[in-house]
């Protein structure tokens, strides 16, 4: 957010106009506000770095005219201007990012600037249990084993998105879509990051997906999703290990006593 401002001073002092930036969730509908009804030669509205003219009014009569198909029909139905010089873009959408300009019609005086950044829209976190196997497999060169591995996820997310783990106020662990050095233009990018916890912990644990203007929040639970089970899943993994091997070994044990006890039978027959 820190470099949008700075980004729209820079827009103040270099055009000498008056800069606004709006951030919007991909999806709504923003107004672009201006009040220019005492401009005598009326207005256009452009956008992009090619100055692609996408709304004109007449201040004479007030006409508008809307130019959707421009710019690649990427605001086709979605336009709406008032008779104050205003603009709307509905259901607004990723590739609407960018610069808005409004002229004067006919002197070509540039008369405001809009910045707008769309963000798309957070899906709610996912938590599920890991696997244990991936989990002790992780962690057998390790000295202390924990009692549960979890991962949160979200799918489809878009750039200016991260994933963290909070326990309480503190932030855990995070990642960000800048960390993956993924193409500006990949759109469905999935994002997810491990935490592993002990039984006797509290609920204190929450997963936290966030862009710069919004978030979304997923809570731990501990006790439901890191649930008792049976035999030694639970386990570590050293303590799995140590089991599967006494119960290996007895197995052997009762083998070769039932063995020995058939022999023996088997000779005491002989000898009658």
């Amino acid at each position: 957010m820190y470099t949008m401002m700075l980004f729209c001073f820079s827009l103040w002092s270099l055009s000498g106009v008056f800069s606004e930036c709006v951030s919007v969730t991909e999806g709504d509908s923003v107004t672009l506000s201006v009040d220019l009804t005492e401009v005598k030669d009326g207005i256009s509205w452009k956008f992009g770095a090619h100055d692609v003219v996408i709304a004109e009014m007449n201040a004479e009569n007030k006409n508008i005219s809307l130019y959707e198909e421009r710019a690649d029909g990427r605001f086709r139905d979605r336009l709406k201007m008032d008779h104050t010089g205003s603009l709307t873009i509905n259901n607004i959408t990723l590739t609407d990012s960018g610069l808005y300009q409004v002229f004067n019609k006919n002197t070509k005086t540039k008369l405001k600037i809009f910045n707008i950044t769309v963000y798309g829209r957070l899906p709610i976190p996912v938590i599920t249990r890991d696997s244990p196997v991936q989990s002790h497999l992780m962690n057998f060169s390790s000295s202390s084993v924990s009692d549960c591995s979890v991962l949160c996820l979200v799918m489809n997310v878009s750039h200016d998105v991260s994933l963290s783990w909070y326990n309480g106020s503190r932030v855990h662990s995070s990642i960000s879509v800048s960390d993956l050095n993924i193409s500006v233009s990949d759109l469905n990018i999935r994002l997810s990051l491990p935490l592993e916890v002990e039984y006797q912990d509290t609920n204190t644990y929450r997963c936290v997906v966030n862009n710069p203007i919004t978030n979304h929040t997923q809570h731990l639970h501990i006790t439901q999703l890191c649930h008792t089970c049976q035999g030694y899943c639970c386990c570590g993994f050293t303590e799995a290990v140590i089991r599967l091997v006494i119960s290996a070994l007895v197995g052997v044990a009762t083998v070769a006593v039932l063995v020995y006890d058939i022999r023996s039978r088997g000779d005491e027959q002989t000898v009658y």
